[in-house]
């Protein structure tokens, strides 16, 4: 392709990305509204919330880190929805695959947690410092199944591409969750965690700590986090869908299918109280990382 095709297909990737996470967080609260016997704000209620605090200005300053970590985060979710191929066999669509993207994401979906951490740390919030903590403590518990799925899943079938993993699927005619069910449960277990949903919502924890780590954000800043979250959510449904789930021959299965992973956390979160930061890793290293050791083992043998 020419540069400009390439550089339009890069933008139109992170617009229908950015589009279709707002747009499934809008169906998330729909859906817990009509459970808990409310009707909810209206399903474009975030564009509305995003375009609102981007207008917005915030004259609160700590320093030079609470103006990276926004910019961080979403440079780590755009460059994580940037190596995952959206639609299969279709150069447009396949963005800057290579075989061994599956490493760089690995890496990648840490980074932009981790820069954050450091931006909300500066602030000197009390509810910030204690987020942080929680969350870095949380991430530890949910990385350490979700590495080990992906690492069965390479070692079964020998290549760390997502492009391969999705070609061997769709010639196939079968997913890699029906030939490898427990990684596949084990990254299924891990998504709720991933997402900070409930059970798993004690980094943000709204009535504890006033928000947690963006308690300090507001404006500009509140609305590119939001703006990124929504990226970095689609890009993670993708990469699973692409794993697991035979990857899309079209934009139009690739939201039906990260559409109806989403539902899996959302309904799980509607009907599950908050955990305490033990449970919450106790929970994560129990049959998460069980059904992942299974997973090696039917890799290995």
């Amino acid at each position: 392709m020419t540069f400009w095709q390439t550089l339009g297909a890069v933008l139109l990737t992170i617009l229908i990305a950015f589009i279709s996470g707002l747009f499934y967080m809008g169906i998330r609260r729909k859906v817990i509204a009509r459970i808990q016997n409310r009707y909810g704000p209206p399903l474009h209620q975030n564009f509305l919330d995003v375009m609102k605090l981007w207008s917005k200005e915030s004259n609160i300053h700590h320093g030079i880190m609470q103006h990276l970590a926004p910019l961080w985060m979403i440079a780590m979710g755009v460059s994580t929805l940037l190596f995952i191929p959206i639609v299969y066999n279709s150069t447009f669509w396949a963005n800057f695959t290579f075989k061994g993207d599956l490493i760089l994401l690995l890496y990648l979906m840490v980074f932009g947690s981790l820069g954050f951490a450091l931006g909300a740390g500066q602030t000197g919030n009390p509810n910030s410092a204690i987020g942080v903590t929680r969350g870095l403590s949380q991430m530890v518990g949910f990385e350490i199944p979700w590495v080990m799925a992906l690492i069965a899943v390479m070692i079964q079938y020998k290549t760390t591409s997502l492009t391969d993993l999705v070609a061997w699927q769709q010639q196939h005619h079968t997913w890699i969750a029906f030939q490898q069910p427990f990684a596949f449960l084990a990254a299924l277990l891990v998504i709720p965690a991933m997402f900070r949903y409930s059970p798993y919502d004690i980094v943000i924890a709204p009535s504890e700590l006033a928000s947690g780590p963006p308690s300090e954000f507001g404006g500009k800043y509140m609305g590119l986090m939001m703006s990124s979250g929504s990226i970095f959510m689609f890009a993670k449904l993708a990469l699973i869908v692409d794993i697991f789930l035979g990857g899309a021959t079209s934009w139009l299965w690739m939201i039906i299918k990260t559409l109806s992973l989403y539902m899996i956390p959302v309904l799980w979160s509607a009907i599950n109280p908050r955990y305490r930061t033990e449970q919450a890793i106790w929970s994560l290293w129990r049959w998460p990382l069980i059904f992942a050791v299974l997973g090696l083992i039917i890799a290995s043998v």
